[in-house]
C-alpha cells in the first residue's frame, strides 16, 4: 500500500530537479544540495511508492522518467502551481487585499451604509462587505461578542472599550409636517414644544437617548407625551399624517425634508451636532482586511454622509 503521508516535497522537487536536469549533480546544483543527499531522496520516494521513478541506463541521458515516474512528476508540478497559488492568496489577506469584514452600523446609518458599501467594495473589489445593522444596543453588543470587525455609531460606548476615529458631523433635529402650528416660527416657545406628542424611537436607541437628555434639560425634568415606534421609516410616516412630532437624525430625514414632506422646527438649542464614529474593540486585533477597510473608510472624510440643508458637504 502506497503511504501518500510519508511523500514529502524535498522527495518531489529532488524528483524535478534530476528528471529536468537528467542527472544527480545537476539535480544537486539546482537545489544547492550533495549529489547522495539528492540520491537519497529519490530513494526515499521510490520506496513509497514501492516502483523505479527513473531510468538509469548508460546511454548519454542516464536519467529519465518511468511511467510511474512522470506520473509523479505531473502530480509534483500540479502541486507547485497550487502552492504558488496560495502564496498569492496568502499574501493578499496579509496585506488586507483580500479576506471578509463584518460592518456594524446603528439603524440611524442605514440611509447611507449602503452608499459606503459600495463605495469601499470599488475601493477593495477583492474584500467581502457584510453588513450588519441594528440600534445602538444591539451594536454595542455585537462589539462585545465580536460579531463585527468595525463599527459606524453615534458616541462610542464605554463599555466594550474601544478605538474611535471621527468620521463626520451627525445633526439632530425636531422635525413636523409643513402645516404645523409651530411650523415657520421664528423661535418656538419652550412650553408649545413641550406640550406636542413626540413620536420616539425605542429604549435602546441612541436618538431616544439623546432626545430624552434634551427634553429633560429643555423641560427640567417635565414629562412630555410620547409614543414610542419601532422604526425611523414609521416615524416619519406618522409625522407626515401629522400624529405627532419627532426627535430624529437629520440624514434621516434628508428626502423629506428637500421636498418639503417635513419641516425642521427652530426649537431652541437646534439643531444639536453630533459626530459619526468609526469604532473596533480594543481589546481584538484587526485583521489586515479590516485595517485597509478602516484606512478606506477613513481616507473619505464623510463624502458618503447626505448633505443636510444649510450644511456644507464635507
Amino acid at each position: 500500500m502506497i503511504r501518500l503521508d510519508a511523500v514529502t516535497l524535498k522527495q518531489l522537487r529532488a524528483l524535478t530537479a534530476v528528471a529536468e536536469t537528467a542527472s544527480l549533480t545537476g539535480g544537486a546544483a539546482r537545489l544547492g544540495l550533495t549529489p547522495p543527499a539528492i540520491h537519497s531522496q529519490i530513494k526515499n520516494l521510490e520506496d513509497v511508492f514501492g516502483v523505479p521513478l527513473l531510468h538509469r541506463s548508460p546511454e548519454a541521458v542516464p536519467f529519465t522518467p518511468t511511467l510511474a515516474g512522470a506520473a509523479v512528476l505531473e502530480a509534483a508540478r500540479r502541486i507547485e502551481v497550487i502552492l504558488s497559488q496560495c502564496s498569492y492568496q496568502v499574501m493578499a489577506v496579509s496585506q488586507g487585499r483580500t479576506g471578509q469584514v463584518t460592518l456594524g452600523v446603528v439603524s440611524t446609518g442605514r440611509y447611507f451604509a449602503p452608499r459606503l458599501v459600495k463605495v469601499l467594495s470599488t475601493a477593495c473589489p477583492d474584500i467581502r462587505i457584510a453588513l450588519r445593522v441594528g440600534n445602538r444596543e444591539q451594536v454595542i453588543d455585537d462589539l462585545a461578542r465580536h460579531m463585527v470587525d468595525l463599527a459606524v455609531m453615534g458616541r462610542p460606548p464605554r463599555l466594550p472599550e474601544v478605538a474611535s476615529v471621527a468620521l463626520g458631523p451627525h445633526p439632530h433635529g425636531i422635525v413636523a409636517p409643513p402645516d404645523h402650528p409651530l411650523a415657520g416660527l421664528a423661535e418656538v416657545p419652550v412650553p408649545e414644544l413641550l406640550a406636542q406628542t413626540f413620536l420616539a424611537r425605542e429604549e435602546g436607541s441612541g436618538t431616544r437617548l439623546l432626545m430624552s437628555r434634551y427634553l429633560d434639560r429643555l423641560g427640567e425634568g417635565q414629562v412630555v407625551d410620547l409614543i414610542e415606534m419601532d422604526s425611523n421609516e414609521t416615524i416619519k410616516q406618522s409625522v407626515i399624517a401629522g400624529l405627532g412630532i419627532a426627535f430624529l437624525s437629520l440624514h434621516v430625514v434628508m428626502d423629506e425634508l428637500r421636498f418639503g414632506q417635513l419641516v425642521q422646527l427652530a426649537a431652541p438649542g437646534l439643531p444639536i451636532e453630533r459626530h459619526w464614529f468609526l469604532v473596533h474593540p480594543v481589546d481584538r486585533m484587526l485583521s489586515p482586511s479590516a485595517l485597509r477597510l478602516q484606512e478606506e473608510i477613513v481616507k473619505l472624510k464623510g463624502s458618503y454622509l447626505p448633505a443636510v440643508a444649510g450644511q456644507t458637504p464635507t
